[in-house]
């Protein structure tokens, strides 16, 4: 089995606290102070030189709020350049309009208000960047896109709580790699962010942060520690000395467009340190290069020894004989092509290389061998076609991986070739997503074809082909659609390269299948939207095994036991101004 992986500051934010700033004394001591100690209070809104980001999750909110709590993404530049940009809901790469601008549909009202106020206070902002030792605001005329000025703060998060029918504790029942969204565990991301625009270069930077924890948390079992990873720790820069060019360098997640009903990225889903370049042709056309190094721990990577310290000192001090690292260095390119007055299709080729050292390993006691290099690839491409309305899209996906490739960035062979490589392993996926919404109503859909074999020329569990098929259709009840209930079904399907004796003495393959169905009611308060957030959602969801299915789990395991299962929970999920879940 492959386990799968406010509004901001509101209490005085909006155009009142606008006011508030200036009505401010502008001289004397005591009007420095003051003015320092609610920038600090205002971290979002009162800043002058901070845009605001959230309008997108307040879409839906009443007009005659809007102008208090909406807040809006940086203006766009005049240029059509197709730079990613920040969403409070993260649709998919390929909602923004053929002319690289957000569509219209993700202006609201409300967002547009907010916009408006930052023209009337651009006075305000030159002459407090004027007076400050610090990086120039930039206004919106000469902004990049998804670039702003000041801190930010984001997150994507989810939190579930449930259990199946007995009382057990929540469970991933899915038999594919990747499957239904709705019995994760909680997880969330918090990301810092700081964007300066340098009037002396005519640059842009930006600097982020993203801290993860994941299941379990102190609330769940009393354990005061937390299961938390570094997602994010990198500067990016751009414009710097060529309009268009980008360069940052750190270590962050560096990914494409995803599958959302299955959470999956089936072509480009790199975790990497390292470094890279983009640039943005006039003509809708994007480059992307990067190269990065990672030593993932296993012993395909690494071993230590154990040796006498130096000079007769007592005990024993580690060694590291076998210490090398992978490394990953990737290219896309893609291209926009419009469609209407919105619409379009985008192109994407891609591509990866891998490679690590060769070394040396210890057998036995001062026996040794010779570990050779390995290296493999991965060669791919995405069709996308988006409608530029209401996050509506088709994207079709195809990737082919093979070599040390087939395990990804952070997987080593436990099967290995003649030559003690990785040679001869590969995996290929074809992939589908896309989002229909009209009305009330929204469809969600997720697919994919996998075919995995590695590097033993003899088949073994290993050794797998599966799929998925899933649809989720939602509904938005009340007048203003705060109200929702989505219905999910499923079809996964596994075969194994292994054989099991049937009941009449033949042998056939080993295969599995399950079906899944799931009601989940749920309300958004932002309105109607597939990639409308935040949610709090009831769960159901229903999985029925085939004997098959049941065979991949252990003896005295129940999922191997109950031919069905149910789950039953609560979640919550949100997302917003994260640079995760940018788009290019």
């Amino acid at each position: 089995m492959v386990a799968r992986q406010d509004p901001t500051d509101r209490g005085l934010g909006g155009r009142s606290s606008t006011l508030t700033l200036r009505a401010l004394p502008t001289s004397g001591p005591g009007a420095l102070a003051l003015a320092t100690a609610l920038t600090l209070l205002l971290p979002t809104r009162a800043r002058a030189a901070q845009p605001v980001e959230d309008a997108l999750e307040d879409a839906s909110a009443p007009e005659e709020d809007a102008s208090a709590e909406a807040e809006s993404e940086p203006t766009p530049p005049p240029s059509p350049a197709p730079a990613p940009r920040p969403e409070s809901t993260p649709p998919p790469a390929s909602e923004p309009s053929a002319t690289g601008e957000a569509p219209a549909s993700a202006q609201p009202e409300s967002a547009q208000a907010a916009e408006q106020d930052l023209e009337d206070e651009g006075e305000d902002r030159d002459d407090a960047a004027a007076r400050e030792d610090k990086p120039a605001a930039s206004d919106g005329a000469t902004r990049p896109q998804a670039y702003a000025d000041g801190f930010h703060f984001g997150s994507y998060g989810r939190v579930v709580v449930g259990g199946d029918a007995t009382g057990r504790a929540p469970r991933d029942a899915d038999i594919v790699a990747r499957g239904s969204r709705m019995d994760e565990s909680t997880y969330t991301e918090l990301e810092l962010r700081r964007e300066d625009y340098w009037e002396k270069t005519g640059a842009y930077t930006r600097i982020v942060a993203t801290v993860a924890f994941a299941h379990p948390i102190f609330h769940y079992n009393a354990d005061f520690d937390a299961k938390l990873a570094i997602r994010n720790l990198y500067l990016e820069e751009r414009d710097l000395g060529v309009k268009g060019l980008g360069i940052w360098a750190g270590s962050r997640m560096y990914r494409g467009d995803d599958i959302y009903a299955l959470d999956f990225w089936p072509l480009d889903n790199l975790n990497t340190i390292g470094g890279g370049l983009s640039y943005d042709f006039k003509s809708k056309t994007s480059l992307r290069l990067h190269a990065g190094l990672n030593q993932p721990t296993n012993p395909f990577y690494r071993q230590f020894i154990l040796r006498s310290p130096v000079h007769n000192q007592l005990g024993e001090t580690e060694v590291a004989l076998l210490d090398r690292q992978k490394l990953v260095s990737s290219a896309r390119v893609s291209q926009m092509i419009g469609v209407g007055e919105s619409g379009g299709v985008k192109l994407v080729g891609y591509g990866e290389l891998h490679w690590t050292p060769s070394g040396q390993r210890e057998l036995s006691d001062q026996i040794y061998e010779d570990v050779p290099s390995d290296m493999g690839f991965v060669a791919g491409g995405e069709v996308s076609l988006f409608t530029g309305k209401r996050s509506g899209h088709l994207n079709l996906y195809g990737r082919y991986a093979g070599g040390l490739a087939a395990y990804g960035e952070w997987g080593a062979p436990s099967q290995l070739a003649l030559d003690r490589t990785a040679s001869g392993a590969h995996e290929w996926i074809v992939a589908l997503g896309g989002n229909y919404e009209a009305g009330p109503f929204g469809l969600l859909a997720g697919a994919y074809l996998r075919s995995f074999r590695n590097a033993s020329p003899a088949l073994d569990f290993d050794d797998v082909n599966e799929g998925i098929f899933l649809l989720r259709p939602q509904l938005w009840l009340t007048k203003k659609r705060w109200l929702g209930l989505a219905l999910e079904g499923s079809y996964q399907a596994q075969q194994r390269g292994v054989s099991v004796e049937n009941e009449d003495g033949s042998y056939a393959p080993l295969r599995g299948s399950l079906v899944r169905v799931g009601l989940m009611p749920f309300i958004s308060p932002a309105g109607e939207g597939s990639y409308t957030r935040p949610h709090i959602r009831l769960m159901y969801l229903l999985t029925s095994r085939d004997a098959g299915a049941r065979s991949l789990y252990p003896d005295d395991d129940v999922f191997a036991r109950r031919k069905l299962d149910h789950f039953i929970g609560l979640s919550a999920e949100w997302w917003f101004g994260s640079t995760s879940y940018f788009r290019n």
